[in-house]
């Protein structure tokens, strides 16, 4: 799994979480890094946030999905606004979790988009 988000602090809390039932390989704190570990590491799961410096996640998903990333996506984010996870829905992300749910929704979630279905977690 590879974890993208701008927030080092976020990051770390995040990593400490998902190595308790998954194998996290690396973090990076931008898109553009995303694209680029994404690319060398060709990880199954890739948890992305929206907004980060250099290319924001959206655009980083869209332009591995063009590349042929075969792994699935999953975006971790403070964003709840429909027309953001029919965004990412769009470019075929299998999960969406606003960040204030990460306790609660984000392990399940990824055992749902690992299982081969797609969920949304924004309330």
């Amino acid at each position: 799994m590879l974890l993208a988000d701008d927030h080092p602090d976020f990051l770390s809390v995040v990593a400490r979480l998902l190595e308790t039932e998954y194998d996290v390989v690396k973090t990076v704190a931008d898109g553009q890094a995303a694209i680029d570990e994404a690319t060398r590491l060709n990880p199954d799961l890739l948890v992305l946030d929206i907004s980060m410096p250099v290319l924001n996640g959206i655009e980083a998903a869209k332009r591995l999905k063009a590349a042929g990333f075969r792994g699935k996506i999953v975006f971790l984010t403070v964003h709840a606004d429909a027309d953001y996870v029919q965004a990412t829905r769009a470019l075929g992300a299998q999960g969406y979790v606003v960040k204030s749910r990460l306790a609660s929704d984000l392990l399940p979630t990824l055992r749902e988009v690992s299982a081969g279905r797609s969920i949304a977690s924004t309330n």
